[in-house]
């Protein structure tokens, strides 16, 4: 495990894109991690992080695959959060993390879309609008990693999401197959799995009252509040006011924390205010509301190595480590902006997109934490019955098939973070989806 630890010595290159502009990478002397940036448009810089796992087998049957983190938020790091606090080797206190899904597969992580994490423009206007733009984006990066690279091309590369990223990923999955298609990408996609992930909001909010009704979290009055804005919301969504959605949503969660003693959006077994992992107190403005997936997240004390601030850890020592990270250029420093920019996007529903990734014979698994209140699990089953595949769902740890090319897997004990509430169960389940040649070990 020492080769985990962190490096003074970095090789960097720099080489041209076809943009005309620089592409910087860098890595460990030993070839285990490599970085960089990838201009993907002009005045969009994306950063990336592949660490290549020391627990590697070879196996002519199973080739050893790759995962593609992405991480929510809109604007949340994966470079920082899924890598530090959730499934990279090391913790926020820098020691190996035992449940590394590096024990599984390769781990390429992103600050996705450009002005998240690492990943910055030059221009407030080049954020991205849209999902399918994050998607571009995303694919353009992909052939820069992958089309010169045949050893890369060789193996699996696998699309986990997190939350939002759950929308980046199917729609980053169908840009990929057409890029594949056409010959523009040299990469074999292996499949997506959607944790917890926000694939219809309309089905979440809807799940709400309900959900917290049965919890003795709502009253009467509180569920009939909650149902009344979530009937909004779908109107809203029918009329294809979607920046509307978004005000009512964040509305919605107003009514939610003051008729619940502030329910935590991330375990609604909790206050807000009962565990540190959520740092959201009663009283939420627009802002917060926006944010509460990365503050949640960013303030994480239950995963090893949490107890350290994970904001000063990237703007320092692993700043220091990487070496190519521009001057002006702060950790996360851009990330209201990348929310800003998806506001029109954010309610959006990519149930269509699973389902063309279906009819297109991708592998696709769904899993959720089942005391996740925001993607509920009871939103999760809504939206699945109205794919247009016929599936079924299992409620325990065990993968339910009725597609060749589907999975199921709702019922994980913990919160919307799977890989830190039940890292062992997420580790396994990772190597199953992978089908990693340790995924028996």
């Amino acid at each position: 495990m020492e080769k985990f630890f962190l490096l003074g010595i970095s090789v960097l290159v720099f080489l041209p894109l076809f943009h005309g502009g620089i592409t910087m990478a860098a890595g460990t002397l030993d070839g285990s991690e490599e970085w960089g940036y990838v201009q993907v448009r002009p005045k969009a810089h994306m950063f990336w992080w592949l660490y290549r796992s020391p627990y590697r087998i070879e196996d002519p049957f199973k080739p050893w695959p790759i995962i593609l983190w992405l991480q929510g938020g809109p604007g949340a790091s994966g470079v920082g959060i899924g890598n530090f606090q959730e499934v990279g080797p090391l913790g926020t206190d820098l020691k190996p993390r035992n449940s590394t899904w590096l024990r599984k597969a390769d781990l390429l992580f992103v600050d996705n879309p450009v002005g998240t994490g690492f990943s910055f423009v030059e221009d407030e206007k080049v954020v991205v609008k849209t999902d399918e733009e994050a998607a571009i984006d995303l694919t353009t990066l992909l052939k820069e990693l992958f089309n010169k690279n045949e050893s890369l091309q060789k193996r699996p590369l696998y699309i986990v999401a997190e939350s939002y990223g759950g929308k980046y990923a199917v729609t980053l999955g169908l840009s990929a197959l057409r890029a594949i298609k056409s010959g523009e990408l040299k990469l074999k996609l292996g499949g997506v799995a959607l944790g917890d992930s926000w694939i219809s909001p309309e089905d979440f909010v809807f799940s709400w009252g309900p959900l917290l009704k049965d919890v003795s979290r709502l009253d009467n009055n509180g569920m009939e509040k909650s149902n009344s804005l979530a009937q909004l919301i779908k109107q809203q969504l029918t009329d294809g006011h979607y920046e509307d959605a978004t005000n009512s949503w964040i509305d919605l969660e107003n009514v939610i924390s003051a008729n619940s003693n502030s329910v935590d959006f991330y375990n609604f077994l909790l206050d807000s205010g009962m565990d540190p992992v959520s740092m959201i107190a009663t009283e939420l403005s627009k802002e917060i509301a926006m944010k509460r997936y990365s503050r949640y997240l960013d303030f994480i004390r239950s995963s090893p190595g949490g107890d350290v601030d994970l904001g000063s850890l990237m703007n320092g020592v692993i700043r220091k480590k990487l070496k190519i990270i521009p001057d002006n250029v702060k950790w996360g420093g851009q990330s209201g902006l990348v929310f800003s920019g998806l506001v029109g996007d954010f309610m959006k529903p990519r149930i269509n997109e699973v389902d063309e990734l279906l009819a297109n014979g991708v592998n696709v698994t769904v899993y959720n934490g089942q005391l996740d209140l925001i993607c509920a699990t009871k939103g999760t089953e809504a939206w699945v019955k109205k794919l247009k595949y016929s599936l079924s769902l299992s409620l325990s740890l065990h993968f339910s098939l009725s597609s060749p090319n589907h999975r199921i897997i709702p019922g994980i004990y913990g919160e919307s973070t799977v890989p830190v509430d039940q890292p062992c169960v997420a580790l396994k389940m990772v190597g199953a989806i992978t089908e990693s040649p340790v995924a028996s070990s």
